[in-house]
């Protein structure tokens, strides 16, 4: 049975987000709001639950290409190879924001991840996402909950996401109504920022 918890993005309990980091440590996949669409993630150390994630998507692990969410700029060095100044630039205008940037991955990548070039990092401008990832010590692997009958409800009413997927996660945090615009993805990865999908996050930072 899934549990369903509400918590406030203005003052987001301490327990609760210590329940929600206990789900996570356990393996557990969780629904979670960002500044952008709600998030489906789970701890990036643990395997079994890297492996449900993919399943539930329907895709091979190796294949994947799933965000890594961090609470902030100093876990890049983790998994991202050096960055020039101009890179951090860009960085440090936008995040925490609505972007999702595309960096060279370095050789420390979790082992199901070692055969990546690159990686795409997070960090949401929402209060309860960045606590969920600060408390836990570690990037939570994302996916966006995307529906495929284009009813805007599902991915966006914290209700309605719980009912449709009940049984098949094992928490859903409603964090008020989430947004239906995904996060602009750029590739920073080249001689020069390239645009992959204009969402949420305005090109001006570039």
């Amino acid at each position: 049975m899934t549990e369903f918890i509400k918590i406030y993005e203005d003052k987001p309990s301490e327990a609760a987000i210590k329940k929600v980091v206990a789900v996570l440590k356990e393996g557990g996949l969780v629904i979670y709001p960002t500044d952008t669409v709600y998030g489906l993630g789970c701890d990036i150390t643990n395997s079994r639950a890297l492996e449900k994630l993919a399943k539930i998507k329907g895709i091979k692990l190796e294949k994947a290409n799933f965000s890594f969410v961090c609470s902030s700029l100093s876990n890049l060095s983790d998994y991202v190879k050096q960055i020039d100044t101009s890179t951090f630039k860009i960085l440090k205008r936008a995040l925490p924001g609505p972007y999702t940037f595309i960096l060279p991955g370095n050789n420390d990548l979790p082992k199901e991840f070692r055969k990546k070039k690159t990686v795409g990092i997070r960090v949401p401008a929402n209060n309860i996402a960045l606590q969920i990832v600060e408390m836990l010590g570690n990037p939570i692997v994302s996916t966006s909950i995307h529906d495929e009958d284009e009813v805007i409800e599902y991915s966006t009413d914290p209700e309605l996401i719980f009912e449709k997927w009940n049984n098949k996660v094992d928490l859903v945090i409603d964090g008020g109504y989430g947004d239906n615009v995904a996060s602009t993805i750029i590739d920073l990865t080249g001689h020069e920022p390239e645009v992959i999908r204009e969402g949420k996050g305005s090109l001006d930072v570039l």
